[in-house]
């Protein structure tokens, strides 16, 4: 029952002369599980307590259930961990805000606000995405508190030099975050640098080989595995970079390394999105993105058309599959485009007929997008005899300056298919500039020597800026005794 005492000033199963007045936002403390301050969401229309947790695991002790979990205590930032450990005492289905019921582990903790402790009971759940990582329900309230939506923190605030006080002797604190590369091979330049770039600002980078990752399915202790049983629950963040052939399996470890709550870089869905030419496509053409002008067909009866459809010969083929150039094929006649398109299509090999632009004379421009941002730039040309412009059929890089047009359209397509980190290769038209296609996983080799930009450094220090990590406010273990 809620008694409204005036506007703002509400009280929960309050005793006379027994209550406290707190706000809508209260810092707490924990002491049963070592955490000196966390920010607590003051809800009374919840009734259940809940603290942000991560890599739970279970633990048998003495025949009692307990598990272990791991806290960031401050919100968005992964700079502190604290390794929690608790007794058991239920689990709950709970429903959240947005209607989704999850199954929670229920343990007990002392509380303390200001100067007042309790006992307490709380719902173990990810909150990365919430507001607050902990939230006070009205249980936990019970004949003692006053709540007063209006105002905050009235049993005091803390400044960052505070925290940093608190958490000084945290055991548990990192200098930095948890970096997976999932890939297939550690020796590529590409991946190399990733990892350099990692160490060099103090993380811990981890390469994954994509095939021996696995995942367990469970409502509530899911998690992805590594080879020998290692758990990687504990990550705080995923850098994809995934083969064509690897395309599928990879998506799936990227969508539970997602559901952990664990960032990553590029997302399942963008990077579903752009593997997909006919999709991604059609996404360009949906939001106004120019592309040469493009053909789909399955049956044989509409070749002819097809290719008159694209303006005829010369013109592209490509797989919808294919990448790095591979899969590409120039018809420089209508007889030798039908001949490829018949053969394509009688392997029921799924295809785009693309109109050729001869202008652009063997010559596209690579943007690099990284956060919304074209950081850098390359113009690759074709090696004599072949038309395709890639680095790995032997194309060259120079530098270019490119206009704002490109830029703006670099950014927009790599926008429309959800893409944090992008390569975004761009045509110079009659027409204007044309996208040709978006690589989700862009090689870092042609770009950095051109340019002698830090790209691999730039992708880290953006992942640094999604999960709110800054090396200069990193509050360092105390050293050991």
């Amino acid at each position: 029952m809620t008694y409204l005492l005036s506007q703002n000033v509400y009280v929960r199963f309050m005793k006379p002369g027994n209550h406290i007045i707190i706000g809508g936002a209260e810092w707490c403390a924990l002491p049963g599980l070592n955490i000196p301050a966390i920010k607590a969401r003051v809800d009374s229309g919840a009734k259940t307590s809940a603290l942000h947790a991560s890599n739970i695991q279970k633990i048998n002790r003495r025949g009692e259930k307990w598990v272990s979990f791991e806290v960031h205590p401050i919100q968005e930032t992964r700079r502190i961990t604290i390794r929690c450990e608790a007794k058991v005492i239920d689990q709950r289905i709970v429903k959240s805000s947005s209607g989704i019921s999850e199954k929670r582990f229920v343990i007990q903790s002392s509380m303390k606000i200001g100067s007042y402790e309790w006992n307490i009971e709380l719902t173990l759940a990810n909150r990365d995405s919430m507001g607050f990582r902990m939230l006070l329900g009205r249980e936990a309230m019970e004949n003692r508190v006053l709540v007063d939506p209006a105002n905050s923190f009235m049993l005091g605030d803390y400044a960052e030099v505070k925290i940093n006080e608190l958490y000084q002797d945290a055991k548990d604190v990192r200098s930095g975050l948890r970096i997976g590369l999932l890939a297939s091979n550690p020796q590529l330049y590409s991946n190399k640098r990733i990892m350099q770039a990692g160490e060099d600002r103090g993380h811990e980078m981890i390469f994954l080989n994509v095939q021996q990752c696995y995942m367990k399915l469970d409502a509530t202790q899911p998690e992805v595995r590594y080879r020998g049983g290692k758990s990687l629950n504990n990550l705080d963040a995923i850098v994809p970079r995934i083969k064509p052939n690897l395309t599928f399996y990879s998506l799936a470890l990227i969508r539970q390394f997602e559901a952990l709550g664990i960032f990553c870089a590029n997302s399942w869905e963008a990077i579903s999105k752009s593997r997909d030419k006919l999709y991604s496509s059609q996404l360009f053409s949906q939001n106004g993105i120019h592309i040469p002008i493009t053909g789909f067909a399955k049956s044989p009866l509409d070749t002819t058309d097809l290719i008159n459809m694209v303006n005829g010969a010369p013109l592209v083929i490509k797989l919808l599959e294919g990448t790095q150039g591979k899969g590409v094929v120039l018809a420089e006649n209508a007889k030798a485009a039908e001949s490829v398109i018949n053969a394509f299509k009688s392997l029921q090999a799924n295809i785009l007929v693309q109109e050729f632009i001869k202008e652009a004379e063997g010559k596209d421009i690579r943007c690099f997008v990284i956060d919304g941002k074209v950081v850098a730039s390359i113009q690759r040309e074709a090696a004599k005899g072949e038309f395709r412009a890639n680095l790995h059929q032997g194309g060259k890089a120079s530098l270019i300056k490119i206009t704002k047009e490109e830029k703006k359209l670099a950014v927009k397509a790599a926008k429309v298919l959800g893409l944090q980190i992008a390569g975004v290769d761009i045509i110079r038209s009659n027409k204007g500039p044309l996208v040709l296609e978006v690589n989700s996983s862009p090689g870092l080799e042609g770009i950095e020597k051109a340019t002698g930009k830090d790209i691999a450094g730039m992708m880290i220090t953006a992942i640094e800026k999604q999960l709110g990590w800054q090396r200069d406010l990193v509050v360092r273990a105390a050293d050991p005794e």
